[in-house]
């Protein structure tokens, strides 16, 4: 017995294409998107999971000794390999140690190849001074692989439009259980049994945990045994649209090539956080975008713009971050980028205010980034993202979907009935957990922001972003609690304010290029919000001693959705208030050190707590503030990595989002107001 046969901690090995293989470091799955080969087939959307997982067992001496564990309704472990891990690491790629007996241990190993529907997994023998390798007697390795193919969000159960044909050649098996669903062909140096069967009832304890579905069936088709007293064992398994045929490539080479393949490219990162930061950049189309999260999310407009600079600008990237902008440009509607593409095909969800303003933002940081290292943009590239930029700030005065427009004060309006169209987007069914009607807080420093930028070229904008800093000055400062309202002219009501102690003001002085308060101002909102909000894997969305406050994210789907925004943790808000923290204290060397300590060190810690080495997307508002909701978050990634450059940086060199500005003229520069 082990300690790792409870870890339920998670691993994740992602193909570039927004597919993935992922599962947990004890074996057993507890997931319904923990998968062997998922692949999406319309990347980044389209995800199908075709293998869901496996048994193992070794045969040596006449004993069947298990390397693998599965949960079966009503909660019940079978068989017991999950007890015989007796070392796990997920460096370079997933690897666990088995005993299988005193003089015998396997190591398993899982990677992904980048760039196709695919996953490796081997089998080898490994000794050491307490376990020297057996050669006495042939070791066989059996394994059955269980199947599905259906969308990765469903569940499989027994039926009868199941096929239990197999195509065999050679060291290739073809698996094809339902039409229109990609084939699964299997490449190894294994001999191969068809003996198709059903393992029924596995059960999914986080999908229990989470209200949902927690049971399916799963088609085995038979059975792979392996010589592992001579050789390693090999496994391709490779996702196939179509009726190509696979062809016959020896599978011991192949594996060894994307070995070496996929080890080089692992090294090539700078660090492990920067090779972290790629889990998240998957194409779409010919381009290339950002994966909100895995295990469910895709590619989503605010997510990808918030964690744009951290996971690329920071890491080094240029090039990836200009085509993601690339990409996204193009889909600019009435001034509004959508904040969603559903599905391949579907019509594009254009319902954020925040989505368009974030977008100019990471291309401001784009431009910075170019200039610092002396290159320049084509000029068409850089045509296209200010066209972009400019068609926004235009669209959002003039008045776009769901009543955005600029007000008379020089602040951004938004909001109609029913509409969700900040960051804080919560519904339950006719619910609207968080309504942010009016002006939203965070909403009028990334406006004020994007004005600054349009305003380099024209006197209008320069303007407007005049009139509505002073306005905001006056409009947002809640003096009896020394922070800023949350919402004012809620519901378009003038005069008419939200009170409530939320993080978003932090925005106002950190996270974005110009901060919009004086120095007094600033380092109370700071204090109010390291005070009331802060913690150590995050701020809370909303104050303890506010109504509506939630302690704890968990239950059934409506009331995770009811505590989403009501206090629990959000990792991503960390970057924006390290960022005001250093700020009101003159980015000082004392500061930093400070600030490493007491909010860097928590979060670092947490790359090995739940999703390993990734960040959660959300956490409990109170000790132990336990992770939930997505364990692989890519803004949670990109702020940790803009903490970590921050930092990190020399003191008094410049920061390099908003250093900088989309202007033409490379030499112009905007302040930044300490």
């Amino acid at each position: 017995m082990t300690h790792f046969e409870r870890d339920e901690r998670e691993w994740l090995e992602p193909d570039g294409r927004g597919g993935f293989a992922s599962g947990t470091v004890s074996g057993v799955r507890t997931r319904r998107y923990h998968a062997l080969l998922l692949a999406a087939t319309t990347p980044p959307t389209g995800r199908m999971v075709l293998v869901n997982g496996f048994d193992a067992w070794i045969e040596v001496d006449g004993r069947r000794v298990a390397l693998s564990s599965q949960r079966y309704a009503p909660d019940v472990i079978a068989p017991d390999g999950a007890t015989r891990i007796v070392a796990f690491t997920h460096e370079p790629w997933p690897a666990w140690t088995f005993r299988v007996d005193d003089t015998m241990r396997v190591r398993q190993e899982i990677f992904v190849p980048h760039g196709d529907s695919a996953v490796v997994v081997t089998w080898r023998l490994v000794a050491d001074e307490a376990s020297p390798r057996r050669d006495a007697a042939p070791i066989r390795l059996i394994v059955r692989p269980f199947l599905s193919g259906r969308d990765y969000h469903s569940l499989h159960h027994e039926n009868g439009a199941c096929r239990h044909e197999a195509a065999t050649a050679d060291a290739v098996v073809v698996w094809r259980p339902y039409t229109g669903v990609p084939a699964v062909v299997s490449r190894s140096n294994a001999t191969y049994g068809h003996r198709p069967d059903w393992y029924r009832a596995f059960l999914y304890n986080a999908e229990r945990e989470r209200g949902l579905d927690d049971v399916e069936d799963l088609y085995m088709p038979g059975e792979l045994t392996f010589d592992l007293s001579r050789a390693e064992a090999v496994w391709h398994l490779q996702a196939q649209t179509g009726d190509a045929d696979p062809g016959a490539v020896e599978p011991i080479s192949l594996v060894e090539r994307l070995r070496v393949d996929a080890r080089r490219r692992r090294e090539g990162f700078a660090s492990p956080l920067a090779r972290t930061a790629d889990a998240y950049l998957v194409q779409r189309g010919n381009g290339l975008t950002v994966a909100a999260g895995y295990p469910w999310f895709t590619d989503w407009g605010r997510d990808t713009f918030i964690a744009l600079r951290g996971l690329t600008l920071e890491v080094g990237r240029v090039d990836a971050a200009r085509d993601i902008l690339l990409e996204w440009s193009g889909s600019v509607s009435e001034g509004m980028l959508p904040n969603r593409f559903p599905d391949a095909g579907d019509t594009p969800e254009y319902n954020s205010v925040d989505a368009s303003l974030w977008f100019i933002v990471a291309t401001e940081a784009l431009f910075d980034a170019v200039a610092r290292e002396g290159r320049t943009l084509a000029t068409a590239d850089r045509g296209r993202l200010l066209a972009a930029v400019h068609a926004i700030v235009e669209g959002y005065a003039r008045g776009t979907r769901f009543g955005i427009r600029m007000d008379a004060d020089g602040l951004l309006a938004c909001g109609v009935p029913g509409s969700q169209l900040t960051w804080m987007d919560a519904r339950v069914g006719d619910w609207t957990v968080t309504p942010r009607v009016g002006k939203p807080v965070e909403v009028q420093a990334l406006w004020l922001n994007a004005l600054r930028v349009a305003g380099l070229d024209s006197p209008d904008w320069r303007r407007a972003h005049e009139v509505g800093r002073r306005q905001f000055a006056t409009r947002f400062w809640n003096a009896g609690a020394g922070c800023l309202y949350d919402v004012v002219d809620v519901d378009h009501e003038p005069g008419r304010v939200d009170a409530s102690c939320r993080p978003n003001q932090i925005f106002a002085v950190g996270g974005l290029p110009e901060p919009l308060l004086d120095r007094r101002r600033a380092r109370r909102v700071v204090e109010t919000v390291e005070r009331r909000l802060w913690t150590p894997l995050g701020l809370r969305s909303l104050a303890p001693d506010e109504p509506g406050y939630v302690a704890h994210y968990e239950g059934a789907p409506s009331t995770r959705d009811g505590a989403y925004h009501q206090g629990t943790v959000w990792p991503w808000l960390m970057g924006a208030f390290v960022e005001a923290w250093l700020r009101v204290r003159d980015d000082a060397g004392t500061a930093r050190a400070e600030a490493r300590s007491r909010f860097l060190t928590p979060l670092e810690a947490h790359l090995n707590a739940a999703g390993i080495g990734h960040i959660s997307e959300i956490a409990d508002a109170e000790p132990p503030f336990t992770p939930r909701g997505c364990p692989f978050q890519a803004w949670s990634v990109g702020e940790v990595l803009r903490v970590q450059a921050l930092l990190a940086r020399p003191i008094g060199e410049p920061r390099p989002a908003g250093a900088g500005t989309p202007d033409p003229r490379p030499a112009r520069r905007t302040a930044v107001r300490p």
